[in-house]
């Protein structure tokens, strides 16, 4: 497995393997890796391809109150994953090689603006544009046939959708299911700040997603009363504190006047400091 820092070796990298008639599949991460990167690239190496996996924690889609700072850097146990996974290359790139002139003094981006305006896009103002950036930039670096995106992240899953179609990137974006815990708490790099009583009331999302599921599935079709169960669940954790809890068509995520197999229910709560999210499809 190699493991590259700079653009000119990674494009140098990729042309090797295009010499090569080798398909080049790329997991777009953070790092902090977990069970839920790893089925990522389990999937793409299984569909033959040549694995990049990206590892790097992009500055400019963190807003100044977020946890830019504190976010887990863990390249070592991230690049032993990314080998017992089969990955033929990991890209960690540093700041300077993503923004040549500084963080602080982009001048072009990527953004999609209609996917994007509402629920995370609204909470977190200017996220998805330094995620379309980023990821832009890796598209052009690694030029991959296919790029695996989880759908536990499931607006930043259909934003990245409609860039690569509006952008006529001859690339496949290829959705993975959430992985989850036992108990059902999506996986996260963010489950690590929780304290264990936390960590148990994080829960609450989940339980209130499959209570929405659960109502849908008997009949139920109004989307508020969806919504407002969903609500009620989150309410009985006295340490989470709901953003937002809403049931959205599955590929627009605009509301809905009545909800149908295909939409989402998502929701973003926070548990004491942490911020969480989570969707499940209607």
């Amino acid at each position: 497995m190699k493991q590259i820092q700079t653009v000119k070796e990674m494009v140098s990298v990729v042309a090797a393997l295009r010499r090569e008639a080798k398909p080049v599949a790329l997991v777009p991460t953070m790092g902090a890796l977990h069970e839920g990167h790893a089925a990522l690239m389990r999937q793409a190496r299984e569909s033959g391809a040549a694995v990049v996996v990206s590892i790097y924690v992009n500055p400019t889609q963190f807003g100044p109150r977020e946890d830019f700072q504190k976010y887990p850097r863990t390249l070592e146990a991230d690049c032993a994953l990314c080998e017992r996974e089969g990955v033929s290359v990991v890209f960690a790139p540093t700041d300077a090689e993503m923004y040549p002139d500084g963080v602080g003094h982009v001048s072009t981006w990527v953004e999609e603006t209609q996917v994007a305006r509402r629920l995370e896009g609204a909470c977190r103002p200017g996220h998805f544009r330094g995620v379309c950036t980023v990821v832009a930039k890796l598209f052009n670096i690694v030029q991959p046939d296919r790029a695996y995106f989880g759908q536990k992240d499931y607006q930043q899953l259909k934003v990245i959708e409609r860039m690569v179609r509006d952008l006529c990137y001859p690339i496949e974006i290829v959705p993975v299911p959430t992985v989850r815990e036992a108990d059902g708490l999506a996986l996260s790099s963010r489950n690590r700040y929780l304290r264990p009583e936390e960590r148990a009331q994080a829960l609450v999302l989940i339980r209130a997603l499959r209570a929405a599921a659960d109502l849908f599935q008997k009949g139920e079709t109004d989307p508020h009363r969806l919504e407002a169960v969903m609500m009620r669940v989150v309410g009985m954790a006295p340490q989470a504190r709901l953003e937002y809890a809403e049931v959205v068509n599955g590929q627009t995520l605009e509301r809905v006047a009545t909800a149908h197999h295909g939409d989402v229910a998502l929701i973003a709560a926070f548990v004491g400091t942490t911020r969480l999210i989570d969707n499940l499809i209607l």
